[in-house]
């Protein structure tokens, strides 16, 4: 294995020697310095050409140019333009954007597999409709008042309404639903009137359906001023009920369930169907194969929009790192992934790292995910591998690759935060079979704070991506300089491991002495209750 001080110092050697024009610059600061060497106006001829910037986790960011990313972009956003606006998994702007990627990988020598997996694909062709019939008509709002469940059934249901064990008032311990027996009396063909809490949304509805029900609501559980109003859920990929399921404010709810004889109306003007989508799969030829460094990013978009920082920027970026690293000599093999489906809860990562033998987990290093790189009003956000900023670690591993990423912005003289393990992107999978992870993201539509405005500049108060989900997350929706920042920092990151493993060796060997030695499930182990899978709350 390479000496840290080596890596460096041969690195650092290799590059002022290629391009000594990229220092004439005042040396004020290393920082400065690299931060001028990794982002210049123009590359040398031949830099990256032979293989030797491309091999080095100084050089391989230099070679990795905000340019070469954008015309990956530009092709992303005209391959949505040109099929419904979007690149959603199952449509055909998603099939145009795997062929893409693949040409591209396979015009600079990579053997690329492409591999299918089965998913349920759902879309929104209209508002949904949910109004009082009796005893008193009324009328909700969509969006307002109640929002679709993603992946609920469609269907137009006119029933009488059925409370279920719910409980109301704040500091409420609600279950409702979470047991088949909470059903025991339930009248078949009613709409079940549910109450978050304690359970998967999926499970409340599947024991709904099971129970005779023709639809289900379940609205906020209301314990306290922050469970009342809408949330972005779902039923998941694998909600089997079969009948349409809403999501309503906990004033609501908490109304209907008060209201004798209460009849409702709700329309579901939803697609749900089973289709198959697909992950794109190609490695380094060289490097060793039983010590894997694999990096990914979700290559499709909400049926919204073209998705270009979500994940445009993840899967352009990930792109142009694996031309750059066509040419180079890893030690470790690297495999680079893009994943299908994320959007419909993780499924395309998931079913990847499920269908994995043992022998083929073990020689997974370290899983790296880039999803959402350049936001527009951007912070630079590392996955809080070792548990110090959001009280849940990673899988052994984990903390060490953290602090390569947060080596490289002290090298670069730039601020980070820690992100949190929170389930949202591919990373999840990874983590609960106890492969280390690491990654970046600059944020989604969290509000940025007057600190982090101070440190990363930008407008706070505003959202990181104002256009997150969101028709006009397009090439205007891009911060170039976050794009450059990150994508570096993935190539730096990524390099330093193809090259030695030593520091995450070091850290499983460490947990291995340990007497829960390397878990799996960490989750579990923490007693982490998980929220989310993918960018929905589950329950």
């Amino acid at each position: 294995m390479f000496k840290k001080n080596y890596l460096y110092s041969a690195a650092l050697a290799a590059t002022l020697v290629s391009a000594p024009q990229a220092f004439a610059v005042s040396m004020t600061s290393s920082s400065d310095i690299l931060d001028r060497y990794w982002s210049p106006d123009k590359l040398g001829f031949l830099e990256c050409q032979y293989g030797v910037l491309n091999s080095t986790p100084l050089g391989l960011p230099r070679c990795i140019q905000a340019s070469n990313i954008q015309y990956h972009l530009e092709m992303l956003y005209g391959i949505a333009q040109a099929n419904n606006g979007n690149r959603a998994a199952g449509l055909p702007g998603y099939g145009a954007s795997l062929d893409y990627i693949q040409q591209t990988l396979e015009s600079v020598g990579y053997q690329v597999e492409r591999k299918a997996f089965p998913f349920n694909m759902y879309y929104e062709l209209g508002d949904g409709v949910l109004e009082a019939t009796g005893p008193e008509p009324s009328t909700y709002v969509f969006d307002q008042d109640f929002t679709y469940f993603s992946q609920t059934t469609g269907g137009d249901v006119t029933a009488p309404v059925t409370a279920v064990d719910v409980q109301l008032g704040a500091g409420n311990t609600s279950s409702s639903g979470c047991e088949a027996d909470d059903f025991a009396a339930f009248p078949a063909g009613h709409i079940a009137l549910l109450q978050r809490g304690s359970c998967a949304f999926q499970t409340k509805a599947e024991n709904a359906a099971a129970a005779g029900a023709s639809a289900v609501i379940i609205f906020n559980q209301g314990d306290s001023d922050d469970r009342k109003d809408l949330l972005d859920a779902t039923l998941g990929d694998g909600y089997s009920g079969g009948i349409p399921a809403l999501f309503a404010t906990y004033d609501n709810g908490a109304m209907w369930s008060q209201i004798s004889d209460l009849e409702l109306r709700l329309k579901a003007d939803v697609v749900r169907e089973q289709t198959q989508s697909y992950n794109l799969v190609a490695e380094t030829a060289r490097g060793d194969g039983s010590n894997i460094v694999m990096a990914g990013a979700h290559l499709d978009s909400v049926y919204a929009g073209a998705g270009i920082n979500d994940n445009g920027s993840g899967s352009a970026a990930l792109l142009e790192m694996a031309i750059q690293m066509s040419k180079a000599f890893p030690r470790n093999k690297v495999r680079f992934a893009w994943w299908g489906a994320e959007e419909a809860g993780l499924v395309g990562s998931t079913e990847y790292v499920k269908a994995l033998s043992d022998e083929e987990k073990a020689n997974i290093k370290v899983y790296l995910n880039y999803d959402m790189i350049g936001s527009p009003n951007f912070g630079n956000f590392i996955y809080d591998g070792d548990g110090s900023s959001f009280d849940l670690q990673g899988p052994p591993g984990s903390a060490a690759t953290e602090k390569l990423f947060e080596k490289y912005f002290g090298l670069r003289g730039l601020a980070f935060e820690g992100s949190e393990i929170s389930f949202r992107s591919d990373y999840a999978q990874f983590f609960e079979e106890g492969i280390a992870f690491g990654g970046l993201f600059t944020g989604a539509e969290g509000i940025k704070t007057e600190e982090q405005a101070v440190k990363f500049g930008g407008e706070a108060g505003s959202a990181y991506d104002p256009c997150y989900h969101a028709q006009c997350d397009d090439l205007l929706n891009i911060n170039t300089r976050a794009l450059e920042i990150n994508a570096d920092a993935s190539a730096f990151v990524t390099s330093w491991l193809s090259l030695s493993t030593k520091a995450i060796d070091d850290e499983i060997a460490a947990s291995e002495e340990q007497p829960e030695g390397r878990l799996s499930g960490m989750s579990y182990q923490h007693g982490y209750d998980k929220t989310h899978w993918g960018k929905h709350w589950i329950k």
